[in-house]
């Protein structure tokens, strides 16, 4: 069985499994030599990252905005595979997801009253801080990583045939040496930075599970009950991969987004509507007029809003990039036949606005419950901080409930996509990877979640994102040059204006 393994899964695979045994065997070892990386990235490196992302968004812009946002993503005359409705319902799936219900309410409450993005806490001035600033880390500048990553795979996948692999969309820039060690690298890099970011997530999903069974009913917080959550999950979703129940995950993706929803609703109801309409109608238009100077905000002359900036954006911005191979290539598969134009349009504003929607809803309740003196939730450890929102209204006990259910399924939904995408990236792309293999990689997801989680907890899994990322964001960037070079060539081949200008009319 070991021969028939590419060496993309052999050599991806080994690289996890000692940080997997270095991580349980040496933690603290491993706690100092990341803090320190990750510390010496931030500083170094934070520059590049809110420039390098900020690049995606512009490329987005110019795709959107030009001729060339014509071209489909497909052969010529082919039609979309999903009806739009049922395609903005699928993003809204990718658009959802732990890190929200983790964050929803947790980030804008630490904004406003403990570590202020303006230094500015309690005050009206930084409830508006609070809120823009999230609506930054979760909105335009997010969805433009992922549609990048999904809008170069789904263009050389759909419309030339390459294979679903990150290598496959550099072949413009390195030609057939793609075919050898240095894609088999690209590739590497690729699935480590997509096992860190998928791990972290489901090492989120574990602490707020266990935040919340310790704040409604006082068990234990720490690692061994989160090495209990993790693996019960496991199994569920380990069954799912090796069964095969595509069926049943479907169904349980449907539940996700009826328990999301559910629970919006019942926030949005019971909680302080108008101001939370307030909130999100103000926060969308400072969020638009100052997006320019957030975007490339590094405070060089003050080391404590430089380190509020490494601490949250720099660390999100790192997220998404290594989370971006994961949601790309869903992306990318559902997004079959669409234009250019219209992928970037919808990607970059639908999960956009679900968000903002979401962070003014239980992020504005919580800053408003704390700014009118009902409740502190800012006092609470961050994965109790939406459990000790819901605490203050009717059916709270159940609206908590509801919320770790949904972390739960999240969290099976993401560990078995997660198998199924790292299957596909190292069996040279195959739509139909080995169930041995999804198993491999679905063990290595929660045992390096549980690694980083023994290491450091919380900050042991956001070090070894910042980590993970930086080597992926230079493959980001070569893949968007790629991108770039073959779309203006096929461009100049089409006549700019007038690209597929007759089957646009038929359309």
């Amino acid at each position: 069985m070991l021969s028939k393994l590419t060496p993309v899964f052999k050599i991806s695979a080994a690289v996890m499994l000692i940080l997997v045994i270095v991580g349980m065997v040496w933690p603290n070892w491993l706690e100092q030599n990341t803090t320190r990386v990750q510390s010496f990235i931030a500083d170094a490196f934070g520059w590049y990252y809110l420039i390098v992302v900020t690049f995606f968004v512009l490329v987005c812009l110019v795709f959107l905005f030009t001729p060339l946002g014509k071209i489909r993503l497909g052969k010529p005359g082919e039609k979309p595979e999903f009806s739009r409705p049922t395609w903005i319902a699928m993003l809204f799936s990718a658009g959802m997801g732990i890190g929200l219900v983790f964050w929803g309410a947790a980030e804008p409450i630490s904004h406003y009253a403990v570590s202020s993005p303006t230094l500015e806490t309690g005050t009206e001035q930084a409830i508006k801080d609070a809120m823009r600033f999230t609506f930054f880390h979760w909105g335009v500048h997010a969805w433009a990583i992922y549609g990048i990553v999904a809008l170069v795979l789904a263009y050389f996948n759909f419309r030339h045939d390459k294979m679903g692999l990150i290598s496959a969309t550099l072949y413009p820039l390195f030609g057939k040496s793609m075919d050898g060690n240095l894609g088999r690298l690209i590739d590497v890099l690729a699935v480590i930075a997509t096992v860190i970011g998928v791990a972290t997530t489901l090492g989120f999903g574990a602490v707020q599970i266990n935040g919340g069974l310790s704040f409604l009913f006082d068990l234990p917080r720490g690692f061994w009950m989160q090495l209990i959550i993790i693996s019960v999950v496991t199994v569920l979703f380990m069954i799912s991969a090796w069964t095969g129940l595509g069926t049943g995950i479907k169904i349980l993706s449907n539940v996700n987004m009826v328990l999301a929803v559910l629970l919006f609703l019942l926030m949005f109801s019971v909680g302080p509507t108008l101001f939370i309409l307030d909130i999100f109608t103000n926060s969308i238009g400072t969020y638009l007029q100052k997006l320019p100077a957030m975007s490339f905000r590094i405070a060089p002359l003050d080391e404590e809003l430089r380190e509020w900036i490494n601490g949250w954006t720099v660390f999100y911005w790192a997220w998404w990039i290594a989370w971006s191979p994961f949601v790309g290539i869903f992306i990318a598969r559902v997004s079959k036949g669409r234009s250019i134009r219209e992928f970037v349009l919808t990607v970059l504003m639908v999960p956009s606005i679900i968000g903002f929607l979401w962070f003014s809803t239980f992020g504005g309740t919580a800053i408003s419950l704390e700014h009118n003196g009902a409740d502190v939730i800012s006092e609470l450890a961050t994965e109790e901080a939406l459990f000790g929102v819901f605490s203050n209204f009717p059916l709270g006990l159940i609206a908590s409930i509801v919320a770790m259910t949904l972390i739960g399924t999240f969290f099976i939904t993401s560990a078995d996509s997660g198998t199924f995408v790292l299957g596909m990236m190292t069996t040279g792309g195959s739509h139909e990877p080995g169930q041995r293999v999804k198993i491999v990689w679905g063990a290595l997801l929660s045992a390096t979640a549980l690694a980083l989680l023994y290491t450091g907890g919380l900050q042991a899994l956001e070090n070894t994102m910042i980590v993970a990322a930086l080597p992926f964001s230079i493959i980001m960037l070569l893949m968007t040059f790629s991108f770039i070079k073959a779309i203006f060539k096929e461009g100049k081949e089409l006549g700019l204006g007038e690209i597929e200008k007759s089957r646009d009319k038929k359309s």
